[in-house]
Parts: structure tokens; sequence; C-alpha cells
């Protein structure tokens, strides 16, 4: 089937818009919306409106155009939340990878393939991990190519220290379950080394979304959300929560802030977000019947 569609001008996508039924009341503000924000990303917004299965795609609801960029902004404004809280994360997870192997394997312990389970699949992820350190700029990685021959590739608090957090997190789950790895489930309050391997995981996507400024609030996210049956710090109730949803993800931003920074403000920040939308349903995003009762979001 080829594709035929044509591209639209500004005019012919508010004409479109108004005749599916989103109410317009002021075409030149349309217009300064639809040429700074694509038609296309907003339709993310109105999707949740409308009738998806009937090709016309007709509104369903009576919604406004400043209905849709209230919710567009809310949902820019949680990614900056979420991205900042990951990058807190994100840090001393990477650090905490760097340090438990290198002082029980060495300065250049990523590339040995014996620490992998697959290595087929390593010595792939280590391809990935020298093209990302050949693309930086960082003078210290400049510095060691300069000064040092062997081995080619830099030590591991600069290799990982550059690599994305989507590869680290790769890598991290393709190391063997040994006793770094126990060690850092451990640290972050877990007694399950495959939660702590799905956390790292979850969080990689999520900040991936966010770097990309993907739609959060109402997404159906492909990684999904475990988590431990006998945490060792305190938790929100885990049953009913949909692993697919953000609250899930939430969850276990919340919980490894708590162990990283015990003074953050993340649930406060979260829940003023939340009150400042009253077009965004919670349910949406999956968050529990009284979520904010609990201990653990207070």
């Amino acid at each position: 089937m080829n594709y035929c569609k044509s591209p639209l001008s500004i005019s012919d996508q508010i004409v479109i818009l108004k005749r599916r039924g989103l109410i317009i009341s002021d075409e030149k503000f349309a217009e300064d919306i639809l040429m700074n924000i694509s038609y296309y990303r907003l339709r993310a917004y109105t999707y949740p409106y409308q009738d998806n299965a009937n090709p016309d795609h007709p509104f369903i609801k009576n919604v406004t155009l400043e209905n849709i960029i209230e919710i567009y902004s809310f949902d820019r404004k949680l990614r900056a939340l979420l991205f900042d809280a990951i990058e807190k994360i994100e840090i001393s997870i990477r650090t905490q990878v760097i340090y438990q192997w290198s002082i029980n394997h060495g300065s250049h312990w990523q590339n040995n393939i014996g620490l992998y389970n697959n290595s087929a699949r390593a010595n792939i992820l280590l391809q990935s991990l020298k093209k990302e350190i050949d693309r930086e700029s960082e003078i210290f990685i400049k510095h060691y190519k300069a000064k040092y021959t062997n081995p080619t590739e830099p030590p591991s608090w600069m290799s990982l220290e550059v690599s994305s957090f989507g590869l680290l997190s790769q890598l991290f789950s393709l190391l063997k379950k040994g006793n770094e790895k126990k060690l850092i489930a451990t640290i972050y309050g877990l007694n399950d080394i495959s939660v702590m391997e799905n956390w790292v995981l979850c969080l990689s996507y999520v900040r991936n979304i966010c770097a990309h400024h993907g739609r959060l609030w109402n997404r159906r996210l492909t990684a999904l959300a475990k988590y431990p049956t006998n945490p060792i710090n305190p938790i929100a109730p885990t049953k009913g929560v949909l692993p697919y949803k953000l609250y899930a993800t939430l969850i276990i931003i919340r919980y490894l802030l708590n162990i990283i920074n015990p003074n953050n403000t993340f649930n406060q920040e979260l829940i003023s977000l939340i009150n400042t939308c009253n077009l965004v349903s919670e349910k949406e995003m999956g968050f529990i019947h009284n979520w904010r009762n609990e201990e653990f979001w207070k």
C-alpha cells in the first residue's frame, strides 16, 4: 500500500481540526501554536478525545485548543521533573557500577568478556560503547588517546562515564549476577538483583522518552516495572499498580531518591505539578486510589 497523504498548510490543518470538532476560537492563536508545535506532535494529545476508529477522527468531547495546550504544557513540565530526578539516580548508579567492578576486576574490566552472560551480545554492546567513545569530545578522553596506546580504549571510569544511560543499562543487565550486583542492589535497598536490573532498564527507558520530548502523561510504557517482594526500605503499596503505566516508574524514582537523597522534594514537586492541571486524569497515568494518603508520598 502506497502512502498518498499530502503535506498540509497551517491553514488547512486548522480547517481539519475545526471540522473534526476541536474548538478553536482564535485562529491566530492556533496558527502560532501550529507554527511552533507540529500538527503531528499535538495529535498525541488530542487522540484521547477523538473517535479513532472513525477515519475522520471526530472529537467526542467538547475540547478547546487551549485545553490541549494545557495538557501539552503539563506533559512538558512532567518530563522536566522526571529528567532531573532520573539524572541524580543515573549518576549514582553509574558511579556504583564503575566502582564495584573496578575494585574487583581492574581499570578496564568493561572489556573483559568473561564478566558477561553472553559473549556475542557483549561484543556488540562493546562495539557500541567504542563508537560512543570515539564520538566523545571530553578532554579526558582526548588526553587518554593522545598519551596511551595500550589498552586502546580508556578505563571504565572514563569509558562508562561518557556512555549513554541506555547502553549502560544494557551492559549492567548482561553482567553476571555476582557479588558486585548483589552489593549494588543492597545499596539501593533491594534484596533481588533482577529487580535492580529491571529498575535500571525502566529508568533508562523513561529518561530516553524525556530526552526526546516524547509524550509521558498517558503513555503505555514498554519497559514493565517489577517490585521487590521484601524491600529493605519503605515503599508504596504496589498491589494493583499497572507495570506499563507511569505511576509504576514514579514509585521507583521516589524509592531510589529516598536512598540517594533522603531530603529530596520529588513527592512535593510531583503533587504540586499534578495540581496545576485539572484536565489531567491521574488514572490515565496509572495512579492508584488514595495514593496521596500513603506515607511513602508524604
